[in-house]
C-alpha cells in the first residue's frame, strides 16, 4: 500500500501517521510519499515498519521502491493506462496542478521549504492533460498549485504552444484556453495579484466559472505584516467590489487564521469586521496552529488554545450568519448542478468537499441536472430536480 502524507501542521501529522498505522495493520507491506516523508527519520520513529519513505513530488521514487518490493511482471491488461492516467477523484472531476512550490515566504507556512520555490508547468502540457482528463469524461476542472495567480512567473510567461498555437505560460491566458474545453474550470488558491481581475471577464462571459478561492488569511494590518500577507484591508474590499461589478454571479471562498501569535481582541474584532463588510460567499477558518520550522513559532505573544478555539468559534458563527442569508436568496431559483451521487450535487458556487452541496431527489453521478430551490440552511441548498 502507499500512503499519500501532509506534514504541514501538526493535525495533519497526526492523521498521517494514523494512516499509516492502519495500513501497516492491514497489510504490513507500506510505502509513504507526500511531505511528510521528507522527515525520514520522524516516520521510522513511529513506524519502522514501512518499506520506503520518499518525499513529495517523487513519482519515480515511489515506483522504484514499489519495483524493488514487488517486481514488476508484463501484464498487458494493467500496462494500458488510460490516456487520462489514475486519478483517485470520482470520474466526473478532477484536479489539475498547473505548478508545484512558492515564492512567497508566510511566517505561518512552511511549504517552501518542504516543496521549493515556484515551478510551472509548460502550458501545452496542462493543457494536454487538461484535454485528456475532458475526453475521458471529467466534466469539472479544479485548477490547483500553491500559488495558481504566479503561474509562469518563474520563467517569465514563456511562449508555449496549445494546439499548435503560441500561448503564454500565464494564468490569464490558461484560463482562456482551459475555457474552450466545454467543462467547468474552477480556480483555486489565487494569490489576489492585480491580474486576477483579467480572468473575471472570462467569468462573466462563461468561459470558466464564476468562482474565486482567494485565501485573504486576516484583516488586521499589523497581523498581515507579521505573517507577510499583504496588508491592505481596504484595497482588498475594493478588489472585492470590483469583482462582483463586473460578475454578478461571482462565488467568493477564503480562508482565515484567527489566533495568531499577538493578535489582540480589537484586531479580532477587525477582522469580524471585515468578514461583516465583505460578505464573501465560502469561508474556512482555522485557529492558528504551530508548525515545526515555521518563523512564526518565534513570535511573541502565543495566545492559549482555549482563546484561539473560541475565537474560531465566534467566528463561524458570524459567517454562519453571512452565509446563511446569501443561500436564502438562492430560494426559488433554478440552478445547474452537477451530480455527485444520487440525491447530491454541487452548484457552480460549490467546490467538492469543502463547500456546501445542493440536495435534490435522484440523479446520476457525473450528470448535469437543473435544480429548483425550495429552501436552504447555513451552508446546504435543498430543492427539485426538473
Amino acid at each position: 500500500m502507499i500512503v499519500n502524507t501532509c506534514g504541514f501542521i501538526d493535525a495533519a501529522k497526526q492523521e498521517s501517521l494514523d494512516a499509516i498505522g492502519e495500513a501497516l495493520a492491514e497489510n504490513g507491506k507500506v510505502i509513504v510519499t507526500g511531505c511528510l516523508g521528507a522527515k525520514n527519520d520522524f516516520i521510522r520513529e513511529k513506524h519502522p515498519a514501512v518499506l520506503a519513505i520518499t518525499g513529495p513530488h517523487d513519482t519515480p521514487g515511489v515506483m522504484r521502491a514499489v519495483h524493488a518490493h514487488l517486481p514488476r511482471p508484463h501484464d498487458p491488461l494493467v500496462d494500458l493506462i488510460p490516456g487520462a492516467g489514475v486519478k483517485l477523484t470520482p470520474r466526473h472531476y478532477a484536479y489539475l496542478k498547473i505548478s508545484e512550490g512558492c515564492n512567497h515566504r508566510c511566517s505561518f507556512c512552511i511549504i517552501p521549504s518542504m516543496r521549493g520555490d515556484l515551478v510551472s508547468r509548460p502550458i501545452g502540457e496542462v493543457m494536454q492533460e487538461a484535454e485528456n482528463l475532458v475526453r475521458a469524461g471529467v466534466k469539472e476542472l479544479l485548477v490547483i498549485s500553491q500559488d495558481t495567480s504566479a503561474y509562469g512567473i518563474d520563467v517569465k510567461h514563456r511562449t508555449g504552444f496549445v494546439g499548435g498555437k503560441p500561448a503564454k505560460t500565464r494564468m490569464t491566458e490558461l484560463c482562456r484556453s482551459l475555457g474552450e474545453l466545454g467543462a467547468w474550470v474552477r480556480l483555486h488558491y489565487v494569490y489576489p495579484y492585480p491580474h486576477v481581475d483579467e480572468v473575471i471577464p472570462l467569468m462573466a462571459e462563461g468561459k470558466i466559472l464564476p468562482y474565486l478561492d482567494v485565501p485573504f488569511q486576516h484583516a488586521s494590518p499589523r497581523i498581515l505584516k507579521l505573517m507577510k500577507r499583504p496588508a491592505n484591508a481596504e484595497k482588498v474590499l475594493e478588489r472585492i467590489r470590483g469583482w462582483r461589478a463586473a460578475c454578478r454571479e461571482i462565488t467568493i471562498r477564503s480562508t482565515f487564521i484567527v489566533g495568531f501569535p499577538g493578535e489582540t481582541e480589537t484586531e479580532f474584532s477587525e477582522l469580524l469586521s471585515f468578514l461583516q463588510e465583505a460578505q464573501l460567499d465560502r469561508v474556512g477558518c482555522f485557529a492558528y496552529s504551530p508548525v515545526e520550522g515555521a518563523a512564526a513559532n518565534d513570535l511573541a505573544g502565543a495566545l492559549p488554545d482555549q482563546v484561539r478555539a473560541e475565537r474560531r468559534a465566534e467566528f463561524m458563527k458570524t459567517q454562519e450568519k453571512i452565509s446563511a442569508g446569501k443561500l436564502k436568496r438562492k430560494i426559488g431559483k433554478t440552478i445547474r448542478v452537477l451530480v455527485d451521487a444520487p440525491g447530491v450535487g454541487r452548484s457552480a458556487a460549490d467546490a467538492p468537499e469543502i463547500d456546501g452541496v445542493v440536495r435534490f431527489r435522484g440523479g446520476k453521478a457525473g450528470e448535469f441536472a437543473e435544480v429548483t430551490i425550495d429552501r436552504a440552511d447555513a451552508h446546504d441548498l435543498h430543492g427539485r430536480r426538473l
